[in-house]
């Protein structure tokens, strides 16, 4: 598994992202977090269609990513009240939560439409599959074991 290294990527245009690479929420999971809250998962859901629909950009065409990033989203949403991105590393995320800079959705999508994350990606990117829809059952299925 890559992953992303302050050394590595620039904080403010994220490098082209490798085939078969995975978010790093992956590689960090079970590192003394707390499990998200259903309702806080069922609300990062909702969220992440509603935005999908809205910048018209699609889910991952692998499944499985979609459903570990909304995971991380809703537990950083749970753990310091806001959903920060779940794929990068943070030395202080209550600082990181009050700079805004990183909570979903982040300034580069925004402002670019770049999801370091693979969460929201534009219709011409290799990894976009054709679905703005997850359930919460697809959510749960996937990152059970993490």
């Amino acid at each position: 598994m890559m992953s992303m290294t302050s050394t590595t990527a620039s904080p403010f245009r994220p490098s082209p992202m490798p085939r078969g690479r995975k978010c790093a929420v992956r590689a960090q999971a079970g590192a003394g977090r707390v499990d998200a809250s259903d309702k806080s998962i069922e609300i990062m859901r909702k969220f992440s269609e509603q935005y999908a629909r809205r910048s018209n950009t699609f889910f991952c065409s692998d499944k499985s990513v979609t459903a570990v990033v909304i995971k991380g989203l809703a537990d950083h949403k749970d753990q310091v009240g806001a959903p920060l991105c779940p794929c990068r590393h943070y030395d202080d995320k209550a600082a990181e939560v009050a700079q805004g800079f990183w909570n979903c959705p982040c300034v580069p999508m925004r402002e670019r439409k770049e999801c370091h994350c693979m969460l929201f990606l534009t219709p011409d990117n290799d990894f976009a599959g054709e679905e703005q829809v997850i359930t919460l059952e697809e959510i749960k299925d996937a990152t059970s074991n993490i």
